[in-house]
Formats: structure tokens, C-alpha cells, sequence
């Protein structure tokens, strides 16, 4: 916890809860623990009342369902709340639908600070769910409300998708070239970021990018991950249109697919880099680096 900042627990003399929307998903349960770890009161917004059965294991006893493009689902899960962590279901092709209701609803609630969960340079216009992240990012500066906007890296948690052809194979598969830089985060320090911002004073109306690693080849991270795992790891360049015909195969949606393999011709051309300063100086520590992450996640003693 940065030591400059006092922490918040309650407002008007009552617990303070922080809603957290898409609570469902990796990210979400990321912010939770973070704020667990902290005793913050949770309450979750999920669309399918069976997720609720997770995140009650994550601590969450206060939990909504409903659908986010759902206006009453938004106002019944705002009632009572001063702070709102919104994370929208990912490249979601309705993502600045949902923001404006999201926005509307707050405004309504008189909710006191909103925090965004966009990404690291929204303002790419060739990758679409950056783009409409940025559109979000507008809505919220023009919406009156006391804000801040959390815009990550790509997670370092994301390799783990190929975990058994890294330890089986010695395989990590990328869909564009080896050499693309890309910048990562890992996904715990971007929870505990955001209980940082949401708890304490001093960072409404900011706007932090948050980067781990400035940027690694996927050829540095394949050797990164051999290291960990204690065996050679060869990155392999897999052609985008034999990923696409497995991700239709698999069931990913037409958009998420078009989606991403704009992201993907992105990456292949420029990369996507960040700088780690303002990471480093909202934890009070040095960033987990990608290494420590590997390590953690795929040396043998970590089972």
C-alpha cells in the first residue's frame, strides 16, 4: 500500500462497498481478492445467477445478476453503493452501450467515484476493442462523475492458455511474428492497483497506464518460460487464419474473432509497448516482473 495515502473504510459513518461489475471473470476475481485482502465490503455484478456460486468462495456475499445493457438490473445493483469498479465482458461489441448505461445509472445512485477498466492505449483505432474502450474513456470525462481510468497491459496471465504445450512440448504458439514486443502486466498487481484507487485518497479524476514489462520479444518470453520450467521452449509463429478456423471451430464468436485477429495484425506490425513508473509508483514496489511470474506459475515446485 502506497504509505502517502490515507485509506478509506467508510463514508457518511456506514462500510464503504465497492460494486465491481463483470465480477465474474478473471479480472474481476483479481479485484476482489485484492479488496478482500483489504476487508472491503464486495458487492458483484454478474449476468447468470450460477456465478454467484465462485465468487461466494472468493468472500462475496452481496451479489446482483442481471444483464448490463439491463437499466432497473443497474439501478438495483448501484442502490446504496459510493464506488463503482467497471469491467466490461471483453471485447464486448456493444461495450459503449453498456458504458453509457453504466454511466447513467451512477449518476443517478450519486455515485462518488468510478473507476474504468480499459486498456493500455485505447486510442489504437485499427484494434476495435481498444477503440471502443476510448469511446467509454470519452463518455466518463463528459459524465460529471469523479473518476479514474485503469488502462493494462496485456496479462501475463494469458500464456497460461498454453500451459501444456510450454511444459509438454516445449512449444509456446503466437499468432504473429517472434519478434513483436508487446508489454505485459500481471494480473494481480493490477488487483491490487485497482483496491489502491478505489480505497484510497488522492487519485480521482487520473488516468494511470499499467505496465509490468516494457516490452519482451516472444522470444525473450519463450526463453523466459524455459528458464522457469527448466527445459527449452521454442516459440512457435502459428498462421492467423489456422487460428481463426480453430477459434470458429471452437465456438469463439464472429466478432471476438474479427476482433482479434485485428489485434493480431496489430501486434505483428507495431507491437504494443508501455512504461512501468506508473505502475511501480501506485504499489510502492517494483512491478512483478515476467520472470518472477514464470516462476511462479511454471518452475517445477510450482506443481
Amino acid at each position: 500500500m502506497t504509505a502517502f495515502l490515507d485509506d478509506l473504510s467508510t463514508v457518511d459513518g456506514r462500510p464503504l462497498t465497492v460494486l465491481i461489475t463483470g465480477a465474474a471473470g478473471k479480472t474481476g476475481c483479481a479485484v476482489i481478492d485484492a479488496l478482500r485482502a483489504r476487508d472491503s465490503s464486495v458487492r458483484a455484478l454478474v449476468r447468470r445467477p450460477e456465478q454467484a456460486v465462485a465468487l461466494a468462495s472468493l468472500g462475496v456475499d452481496d451479489i446482483v445478476s442481471g444483464d448490463l445493457l439491463n437499466g432497473e438490473a443497474l439501478a438495483r445493483a448501484m442502490q446504496g453503493i459510493d464506488r463503482v469498479y467497471h469491467i466490461c465482458p471483453n471485447m464486448h461489441p456493444h461495450e459503449v452501450e453498456i458504458g453509457e448505461q453504466i454511466l447513467s445509472a451512477a449518476r443517478a445512485a450519486g455515485v462518488r467515484h468510478f473507476v474504468y477498466h480499459s486498456v493500455l492505449h485505447p486510442q489504437t483505432e485499427a484494434m476495435p476493442h481498444h477503440w471502443q474502450k476510448l469511446r467509454v474513456e470519452e463518455r466518463l470525462l463528459e459524465s460529471g462523475l469523479p473518476f479514474t481510468i485503469l488502462q493494462p497491459a496485456p496479462y501475463m496471465q494469458n500464456v497460461l492458455a498454453h500451459r501444456r504445450r510450454i511444459l509438454e512440448d516445449g512449444i509456446y504458439p503466437v499468432p504473429y511474428s517472434a519478434k513483436t514486443r508487446l508489454a505485459l502486466v500481471d494480473l494481480v498487481d493490477v488487483g491490487e492497483t485497482a483496491a489502491t484507487v478505489l480505497l484510497e485518497t488522492g487519485h480521482k479524476d487520473a488516468v494511470y497506464e499499467l505496465t509490468g514489462e516494457a516490452g519482451m520479444t516472444q522470444t525473450e518470453v519463450a526463453a523466459v518460460l524455459g528458464h522457469a520450467a527448466g527445459r527449452t521452449v521454442m516459440v512457435e509463429e502459428t498462421a492467423v487464419e489456422d487460428w481463426r478456423r480453430q477459434a470458429i471451430a471452437g465456438g469463439m464468436g464472429r466478432y471476438q474473432v474479427d476482433t482479434l485477429t485485428r489485434m493480431f495484425a496489430y501486434y505483428d506490425a507495431h507491437g504494443l509497448t508501455g512504461n512501468p513508473n506508473v505502475l511501480r509508483w501506485l504499489l510502492g514496489r517494483e512491478p512483478t516482473s515476467f520472470a518472477s511470474f514464470a516462476r511462479r506459475e511454471f518452475s517445477p515446485e510450482s506443481g
